[in-house]
């Protein structure tokens, strides 16, 4: 007799619980898969963007597990305004060396970008000082770094330097300060923040190599990259001048992860976890995309005016809308090869056990299931919300149980899960997605 396909839901429900998680299925029919046009570069630097911006669904409450989980990183921010490693699974052994209380950029960024999504700015908000004083700790490590490697901090030898790689402080305070990014209490220290995210963004620039990657030293350094892919990203949406070359590479890297035609992410720089490698690949999609869709937005708008334009002008317009369509085309094969490897009872168990990785991991899935909405979307969160919430620790942390089991990070990680509703994204690219 003919053995018949397990139905996803089923399959996603096996991968869940493998890794000590049960699930709704993730569903819907994906589209086919589509081929991007090639198109050319864009220009090295590209002008600042402007947009509103929304949520991609229509976001919950915070819950009594997400308020528990806030209360505990508040708790934990030490005396100098930033987080250290916190207390670690008993399975990794020492303290190394007394970092657990030390405070270190990656560590605190993780958590300043918990602290924002859940609803808090450093201008208002419960976790507003809190939030004032972490940047700040940023910001002056920022400043104390030399103006031309990729380095920004003199603490090394974190738990989470070793996992993702050397630079992940860097990585994380793009994206940190880019979400923070005109909010800050006064202009003095606005200044402060654009000055920092300017001399960030230009160490990731200037030290990528050709094929979009860095030098790095880590056990899963493919969750760094997708950081600095989503950081440089979003710090265009939010207006800064970012080189048009760089974040072309960060596409182009994205899109060789990813074979369409075999579904297979590659696996470089993933510790030969999938789930590392295809949560990477469509992390960076999702936010090129995004910021691709303000750029089609403005293009489309110029185009549509009655000013007459050159034929200069006419033809960038078309060559952006081009590039953008690309994007969403290679984002979407990323997405549906994603929920084809839903079908695997392996894909979401990662490495096996929760550590900080799959949390990360589980964000980059989240903020892109968020955008594609329905049942794919719907599924997903309940599961991870459910689950979430029974793993949670009764002081309101979350605990990883491999590699970065720190519990701020894994803290922070978690309620980057269980807030992706509240993501914010460019209301052009919520409706370009209907």
């Amino acid at each position: 007799m003919r053995r018949q396909p397990r139905p996803l839901a089923y399959s996603v429900i096996l991968a869940l619980s493998t890794c000590g998680l049960s699930s709704a299925a993730l569903a819907g029919e994906p589209p086919p898969a589509l081929t991007p046009t090639p198109a050319p570069l864009v220009a090295p630097q590209t002008a600042p963007l402007q947009t509103a911006w929304s949520t991609a669904v229509t976001a919950k409450p915070l819950s009594n597990n997400v308020l528990r989980g806030l209360e505990f990183l508040a708790k934990h921010q030490l005396a100098d305004g930033g987080w250290g490693q916190g207390e670690e699974s008993a399975n990794m052994g020492a303290s190394m060396n007394g970092l657990a209380e030390r405070s270190n950029v990656a560590d605190t960024c993780v958590t300043l970008l918990a602290l924002m999504r859940a609803g808090s700015t450093p201008r208002e908000g419960v976790h507003a000082a809190a939030l004032t004083r972490g940047l700040e700790f940023v910001l002056g490590k920022i400043e104390q770094s030399d103006a031309d490697s990729l380095s920004i901090t003199d603490v090394n030898g974190t738990r989470v330097q070793g996992k993702l790689g050397v630079h992940v402080d860097t990585f994380m305070a793009s994206l940190a300060l880019a979400e923070a990014k005109g909010l800050m209490p006064d202009a003095g220290r606005e200044a402060r923040l654009e000055k920092g995210l300017t001399k960030v963004l230009r160490k990731i620039e200037i030290n990528q190599q050709a094929d979009g990657g860095f030098e790095s030293q880590g056990w899963a350094p493919v969750l760094a990259q997708a950081v600095a892919g989503k950081g440089i990203n979003r710090a265009a949406q939010k207006g800064a001048v970012v080189s048009g070359e760089s974040r072309k590479k960060f596409e182009d890297w994205a899109n060789r992860q990813y074979d369409a035609k075999a579904n297979r992410f590659e696996g470089e720089g993933s510790a030969g976890v999938n789930l590392y490698a295809a949560a990477a690949t469509v992390g960076t999609l999702e936010e090129s995309k995004n910021t691709r869709s303000m750029e089609r937005a403005d293009a489309e708008k110029k185009l549509a005016d009655k000013r007459p334009m050159s034929v200069a002008e006419n033809a960038k317009a078309q060559q952006v809308i081009v590039e953008s369509a690309n994007v969403d085309i290679a984002a979407g094969n990323a997405q549906q090869g994603v929920l084809k490897q839903l079908e695997d009872p392996s894909f979401v168990a990662g490495f096996g056990s929760n550590g900080g990785e799959e949390f990360l991991s589980y964000m980059l899935l989240a903020e892109s299931l968020v955008a594609k909405g329905g049942n794919a979307w719907s599924d997903w969160d309940k599961a991870m919300t459910a689950n979430l919430n029974r793993v949670q620790n009764g002081d309101g942390s979350w605990t990883g149980h491999h590699c970065i089991t720190g519990r701020n990070f894994v803290t922070a990680a978690a309620l980057l899960v269980l807030t992706a509703d509240r993501a914010q994204v460019p209301l052009a690219a919520k409706i370009k997605q209907g």
